[in-house]
């Protein structure tokens, strides 16, 4: 019977709970930022310093988007937050504390900054399943912000709007890495501008990125199959050329709203340094109220009260130190750069704003500010190689689509190979004239090799090795039995011609060694020395076929 009245206890308790937070009456403990008022209603810190910090706040995280900027964004200006101290002897009293990550993702999280009442955020569970260990608290786990109970919107003065509050739940989702397929992530450091957006055409997953030469050479990846189901990877392309192909198609379609965009930053910028600055002020008039509060404290006090006064004045002098201390920093401080402008610079920012691609490539334009612009138009962007060419479609956050491509880097084998006008040329000249009239006339007519240098004679004779013969021989890469037998042709050719093998080996035309297929290759000293009959029986059959076949 006693843990029956136990259970109808905690129902009636809990009963009495939720209709107190169906009105909005159920009082609990509040954030910085916020305070009671004699009669029980939520209403903002009197304090301008407090209230002017949450402002900060929420303003950094919606320019850079990320949590982590805006802690540091608060050290390098040596800003400090606020906080309340909640029952004890302390309750109530202000603390000036640095901002932590975990203390900024609690103000973000919370819908009492954007006026609304909320119950229901968590869920406790005290009983243990079968396999867990007990606890006594039982576990604890978030809702989601979907399957919250009750949500009473505009039910005190708040910091920002809900729509806000709602994007920057949003925004710090998609800033998670637990899911990499699903997520976009902060933006980084890093050169690559389609981090985070870019998908792979082939399985749809989102592509990693991978820097290789000390960060110079840019490579998107899609590895997500291959370290998770050890498959093949998916495809990988280097990426300067595409993010220089996205930045152009990028900069285009934000051409006719050049002058907007440089008022409305300039603005921001303006109103944005005007805030540090101002809450860098608040702070120290804060302290300047404690140094102002202790000298009354001191004068107060009755002078042959010594015991007391020795204290009083010890604390009037500590104030007074923190108070020179911070004039000191504040002076110290760089002044941020949107305050000192003047009239004539501000128009020259203007002008120069018409012309986004000079501040685009501006060196002091950061790889992360490049980014977050780019995220503001591009959804997403996948990527897909088809034949020479690599297809890429930009998804606009409009859901607008845009589709191109560009050609797919060549592979070494084919960047060296000799142009097809040079080949047709020597297909028609090598009846006719010799390998060095060949190449006095194709450097007369500007032709080169893959290298770009002009044609030797050596060069001209290599390249005619290659030509199709009338038997049908391609110039294309042979495989297999295939590939020997064409070794072992032009083997003939260069026994008859004089052609040194270290060219042929060059040319990736004869393998070192013997292979399984052809395991009687010619020695190097029998194709150093032509004149020499002390070679195989194949080899000698094999030239003796391939110059009755030329003549």
């Amino acid at each position: 019977m006693s843990e029956a009245e136990l259970h109808w206890l905690h129902q009636r308790l809990q009963g009495g709970k939720l209709t107190k937070a169906e009105q909005g009456k159920l009082r609990f403990r509040l954030p910085s930022g916020l305070v009671y008022d004699p009669v029980g209603r939520i209403v903002l810190d009197p304090d301008e310093a407090v209230a002017e910090a949450l402002r900060l706040v929420f303003t950094l995280f919606e320019h850079d988007t990320s949590g982590l900027a805006v802690v540091s964004h608060f050290a390098k200006h040596h800003l400090l937050f606020p906080t309340r101290h909640w029952g004890g002897a302390r309750a109530g009293e202000l603390e000036w504390v640095r901002l932590t990550h975990g203390r900024l993702l609690d103000v973000l999280h919370s819908p009492l900054y954007a006026g609304a009442s909320v119950y229901g955020r968590t869920k406790t569970r005290r009983h243990a399943l079968a396999g867990e260990e007990p606890r006594i608290k039982g576990r604890t786990r978030r809702v989601a912000l979907e399957d919250w109970p009750i949500v009473l919107r505009d039910t005190h003065p708040g910091y920002i709007t809900w729509e806000q509050f709602l994007c920057n739940q949003h925004q710090l989702l998609d800033n998670q890495q637990t899911r990499v397929d699903a997520q976009r992530g902060a933006v980084r450091e890093g050169s690559s501008l389609l981090q985070g957006i870019v998908l792979c055409g082939s399985c749809g997953r989102r592509m990693s990125v991978r820097y290789q030469r000390d960060g110079s050479l840019l490579v998107y990846e899609c590895n997500q199959a291959h370290a998770q189901l050890a498959v093949k990877t998916c495809q990988t392309m280097r990426g300067d050329r595409i993010d220089q192909t996205v930045a152009k198609v990028f900069l285009e379609a934000i051409e006719p709203a050049h002058l907007e965009v440089a008022l409305s930053a300039l603005t921001h910028l303006e109103a944005r340094a005007k805030q540090i600055d101002q809450q860098a002020l608040r702070q120290i008039e804060g302290v300047q109220y404690e140094a102002d509060l202790a000298r009354r404290r001191y004068r107060a006090v009755d002078p042959d009260n010594r015991l007391v006064a020795r204290s009083l004045e010890r604390e009037w002098n500590e104030k007074l130190q923190e108070v020179d201390r911070m004039e000191r920093e504040y002076q110290a401080l760089p002044k941020p750069a949107a305050l000192m402008l003047s009239a004539e610079q501000r128009e020259h920012i203007r002008q120069l704003a018409q012309n986004l691609p000079a501040l685009w490539d501006a060196p002091t334009t950061t790889w992360a500010q490049r980014k977050q612009l780019l995220r503001w138009l591009i959804k997403d962007v996948t990527l897909c190689k088809r034949g020479n060419d690599i297809a890429i479609d930009i998804r606009w956050q409009t859901e607008a689509r845009t589709s191109l491509s560009i050609p797919r880097l060549k592979k070494s084998w084919e960047v060296r190979q000799t142009s097809e006008q040079v080949v047709t040329r020597i297909r028609e000249l090598a009846p006719t004239h010799t390998e060095t009239q060949i190449a006095a006339l194709l450097n007369a007519e500007g032709g080169a090799s893959w290298h770009g240098r002009n044609i030797d004679r050596e060069q001209g004779r290599l390249d005619s090795l290659c030509l199709p013969d009338p038997s049908g021989l391609s110039r294309t890469p042979l495989r297999g039995r295939d590939r020997t037998a064409w070794r072992w042709a032009l083997l003939g050719l260069g026994r008859r011609r004089s052609v040194e093998r270290e060219r042929l080996d060059h040319r990736g035309l004869v393998q070192r060694g013997t292979t399984g297929v052809c395991p009687s290759l010619p020695s190097r000293s029998t194709l150093d020395y032509p004149h020499s009959r002390n070679h195989h029986g194949a080899s000698q059959a094999d030239s003796t076929t391939l110059e009755t076949s030329h003549h």
